[in-house]
């Protein structure tokens, strides 16, 4: 105690609120923060990734029940964070971009050095393989691939996937498999399971609940390794995955009619879909972040900015809402580039 006052022993973990800011969240609460008050218009949601507000998207009682009965066998209390296992000094890991930063937070908080490959949206959202090959050295471990993509709503090929494999196993690195999508696919791209190249490399896939049964918040996901050769085994990581247990206590085309605005390729997956932002056809409006904020002041829309998951002057739109307030949302948007249009 000093001067009458008490020393506390403990402190915020350094880092933590630079990596919290960066999130989607963060961007959303900012956002939200710009609504004009004085606007009695309904709030439009296009920026959000939870579509379990709205009556059209409860989940079915039979998953209800799977949770209910997983919970009373106390089997299943416990969190695996693979960024968490790779972590080690020095170490790096690639993740897409754009992507949600979501692994990026999680990187911070473990001091995992992050390096970001493109994804092409001339290319339908491929990975940039080559770029992937001129990142590497030897502190890479692993390379994350978002399939069916969020936030582009692609569906990768079985082609593309195998260059994938091929490149990771080239260059001595797993792949880590995001496929929350994998049950939301309905484009002309067969949707095929990264796991089906674990013979040419070590998948670790990432799977989850939350989107297929329309309950993000219940966080619930699982880790699968697809290593038929036992290299995750034989290394360590499985070991250290199971350690980590142990110490754990976690738990689409309708935009194309604005001129402004434009996606690259039809939606084939996931819920939301990256819109390009034309500038040139603007007054005023200086970025993705700007466009954003001014449309939540003067619309009441929310929007994310393409900023938030890696792509600057962009943005990521989720069409997973109620039928008339998406009708509603996109003609809000519509008009506020036309008020915002440059004259001819």
């Amino acid at each position: 105690m000093e001067n009458g006052a008490i020393k506390w022993g403990f402190q915020g973990k350094q880092g933590l609120d630079a990596a919290s800011a960066t999130n989607v969240r963060g961007y959303f609460n900012l956002l939200i923060g710009n609504i004009n008050q004085d606007n009695s218009s309904v709030v439009v949601p296009l920026g959000h990734g939870d579509p379990s507000h709205f009556p059209s998207f409860r989940t079915t009682p039979a998953a209800e029940d799977a949770i209910v009965d997983a919970l009373r066998s106390a089997k299943h209390n416990c969190f695996a964070t693979t960024v968490a296992v790779l972590s080690r000094p020095g170490a790096n890991i690639f993740l897409p971009r754009p992507g949600y930063p979501h692994y990026e937070a999680w990187c911070a908080y473990n001091h995992l050095e992050m390096r970001h490959y493109d994804l092409l949206p001339e290319k339908g959202w491929e990975v940039d393989v080559d770029a992937v090959e001129t990142l590497a050295d030897e502190n890479t471990a692993a390379m994350v691939i978002i399939n069916p993509g969020n936030p582009c709503g692609n569906v990768c090929s079985y082609e593309h996937l195998n260059k994938v494999a091929e490149t990771a196993r080239k260059l001595g690195i797993l792949v880590i498999a995001g496929e929350a999508y994998d049950n939301l696919t309905f484009g002309s791209t067969p949707y095929v399971p990264m796991r089906v190249f674990g013979l040419t490399v070590p998948i670790l896939t990432m799977g989850s609940i939350s989107k297929r049964w329309i309950v993000p918040g219940w966080r619930l996901w699982w880790l699968v390794t697809s290593d038929p050769n036992g290299i995750l085994q034989k290394s360590g990581v499985i070991d250290s995955i199971t350690g980590f247990l142990n110490i754990s206590s976690d738990p689409t085309t309708f935009i194309q009619e604005i001129p402004s605005l434009t996606c690259p390729r039809k939606l084939e997956g996931s819920m939301f879909i990256m819109v390009k932002l034309n500038l040139a056809m603007l007054e005023d409006i200086i970025d993705d972040m700007n466009f954003c904020l001014k449309l939540a002041k003067e619309e009441s829309v929310i929007i994310l900015p393409g900023i938030a998951v890696g792509l600057k002057n962009w943005l990521r739109v989720t069409f997973a809402i109620e039928p008339s307030l998406l009708q509603e949302g996109l003609a809000r948007v519509k008009a506020f580039c036309q008020r915002h249009a440059k004259k001819q």
